[in-house]
């Protein structure tokens, strides 16, 4: 299903081959030779996606953009099944398995490799050929590597990252409102634009 989303609708080239089931909306282009699996969802939120060619993108991935993070998938890359990656880039084939997180503003080097159920947080730089193994997570810049009950050494870094500022545009030191109260509806009158997108097909 395509969707255009404001002015903007899905580019995909006419080699690309995406299933009647996955969602496509926006400012999206899908390169040559692309592969697009059932219940995949590649959505432009005010920032365009770009995959290059011979991207494939397996069932149920969610690829999104934001106003602040664009989203660039580079060439010859794959996209496991259930991984979710949000306003990152991607350069040509990379591996992301199953289940896999990558969050805003990361940066994933050439040849590098996100392995099962791995995350990569926001603002974090893997340099090429980089793997992040089964369940661990990468944070900072350049990346570091805890495996996944290192809570306390994650946050070290993390909490410098600002994911509310960087995800969601809140300083959650100074907003007068409780921060939930102040997140759920700004983004909830973002995702309201949606209201008025017009499927294609």
């Amino acid at each position: 299903m395509r969707y255009r989303h404001g002015e903007a609708e899905p580019r995909i080239h006419p080699s690309a081959v995406v299933a009647d089931t996955a969602v496509v909306s926006g400012e999206v282009r899908i390169g040559a030779g692309c592969r697009i699996a059932h219940g995949a969802v590649i959505t432009a939120e005010g920032g365009p996606v770009d995959l290059g060619e011979h991207v494939i993108v397996m069932e149920n991935a969610v690829l999104r953009s934001t106003r602040r993070h664009p989203l660039t998938i580079g060439d010859h890359s794959l996209i496991g099944p259930l991984a979710a990656i949000t306003g990152a880039t991607v350069d040509r084939e990379v591996f992301i398995a199953t289940g896999a997180r990558i969050f805003n503003g990361a940066v994933i080097g050439r040849g590098s490799e996100v392995r099962i159920d791995a995350v990569v947080h926001l603002r974090t730089v893997l340099e090429a050929g980089s793997t992040v193994p089964i369940g661990w997570v990468a944070v900072g810049d350049p990346a570091q590597l805890f495996p996944p009950g290192a809570h306390e050494e994650i946050w070290a870094v993390q909490r410098e990252l600002d994911f509310a500022g960087t995800v969601f545009g809140i300083d959650a030191t100074t907003t007068e409102r409780p921060f939930m109260v102040e997140l759920t509806e700004r983004y909830a009158r973002s995702l309201g634009e949606h209201a008025h997108d017009e499927r294609l097909d």
